[in-house]
């Protein structure tokens, strides 16, 4: 063994030598290695970020699992209200895993201005809601405070705000139809007191946040009423397995719905992002394989003699293969080096400027969102070390039909 590494050690510092043959082929082999690394390092920082950004964004707005009533409504306004009085509010205890429950209510509305109007959903929350998602999003003014008494406060998006010509401050009427839509609407004027940017249009276009009380109101709803539950898990991975139990402790007469249930099309086009990744990595393996396996076989033409004299010399063909497997790994740890500083470099670089820019109206993120998991950039060196060293074998039983004799000759 002692041996073997001490050749291999010579090998290494022998490649660069000006007259080597192999030398810029080894360079070329390391530089493979180190591209491919920072190629699937950024796609999966980068996949994996907007997979989770775009599910946070998304739970911000409906929570991971929705309980309602069991009736045919299928729509975004709340019709038929549910009573407080559940075992599951304010807290999950029958089912594990379950990190926050809120009652909200929903209803269309109109903005009307002097100029122009706006359809809108306005989401009646409470003093148990959870903003934690809004502080992030909240771009101008503060989040509303229902804590106390009922009031006028609402938080509105960026995208309304432009569309009305809204800034914080200003006071506005909203108009809500009655059940007799024959009966003059229910009309409640309003002060904005923060603006919010989710990035997400589809729910930016529509939702305004209000005093859970005033739904109650214009419904003529009971205080202990509500139109639907939010439910947050700790693990989104287990969100159907929770979405399965929560079913199957609420009573008969509720429904519930999972967030990538009732946004199938999304979290569909989410999934491919899996798929795409897993065709990087594989390409990005195969072509840094590849390259490792042409410095390889250089490397073993070039050194062709010094296998005869050690073959004389009494070494196995195995001990042979490892001397050049070391090598090789030597060379797959100093790309695998390189592509790791450099790839995490800028995916650290990316998450403090944002510099990479993406089409908010069709990745529902301005700019490129990182998820650097430590686990995830150990699994990958380690595949890929294990991957390249795997193809390597194969190249490496050359050395098993090198003669001896004719190696010796060999010029």
């Amino acid at each position: 063994m002692n041996l073997e590494y001490f050749i291999a050690k010579r090998l290494i510092k022998g490649k660069e030598h000006k007259s080597s043959i192999s030398a810029p082929i080894i360079k070329i082999a390391i530089t493979a290695i180190a591209l491919g690394v920072i190629m699937m390092l950024i796609a999966i920082a980068t996949g994996v970020g907007l997979q989770r950004k775009i599910r946070e964004k998304i739970a911000a707005f409906n929570g991971h699992i929705q309980i309602y009533n069991y009736d045919n409504n299928t729509s975004d306004v709340s019709v038929n209200p549910i009573s407080l009085q559940q075992d599951f509010y304010p807290e999950f205890k029958t089912v594990d895993g379950i990190s926050h429950v809120q009652a909200v209510a929903t209803k269309g509305g109109i903005i009307r201005t002097e100029n122009t109007f706006e359809g809108i959903i306005a989401k009646g929350v409470g003093a148990d809601y959870n903003w934690e998602p809004f502080q992030d999003f909240l771009v101008e003014g503060r989040l509303p405070d229902y804590t106390k008494k009922r009031n006028e406060e609402v938080l509105i998006s960026r995208y309304l705000a432009n569309r009305l010509h809204f800034k914080v401050g200003d006071t506005f009427w909203a108009f809500f139809l009655k059940e007799d839509v024959s009966d003059i609407p229910n009309q409640i004027k309003f002060e904005i007191v923060g603006i919010y940017d989710s990035g997400f249009q589809d729910f930016d276009a529509n939702y305004i946040f209000t005093d859970l009380r005033h739904i109650q109101r214009m419904n003529r709803w009971k205080d202990n009423q509500v139109g639907t539950f939010e439910v947050f898990v700790d693990d989104f991975d287990k969100i159907e397995q929770k979405g399965r139990e929560i079913y199957g402790v609420t009573l008969s007469t509720l429904d519930s719905q999972t967030i990538s249930q009732k946004y199938y099309t999304i979290f569909e086009w989410l999934a491919l992002f899996d798929f795409n990744i897993a065709i990087i990595i594989g390409i990005m393996v195969i072509v840094g394989g590849i390259n490792m396996i042409t410095a390889l076989l250089v490397l073993i033409l070039e050194r062709t003699q010094m296998i005869g004299l050690l073959k004389g010399l009494g070494s196995s063909n195995w001990s042979i293969r490892k001397i050049f497997l070391y090598n090789a790994a030597y060379l797959l740890v100093v790309g695998l080096f390189w592509g790791n500083l450099i790839g995490l470099g800028v995916l650290f670089l990316q998450q403090k400027f944002g510099f990479i820019s993406l089409d908010a109206s069709t990745y529902y993120v301005s700019q490129a969102p990182v998820y650097i998991n430590p686990i995830h950039v150990i699994v990958l060196n380690v595949g890929v070390l294990l991957l390249c060293m795997l193809m390597l074998l194969i190249p490496s039983y050359i050395i098993t039909k090198i003669s001896p004799a004719k190696s010796i000759k060999f010029e």
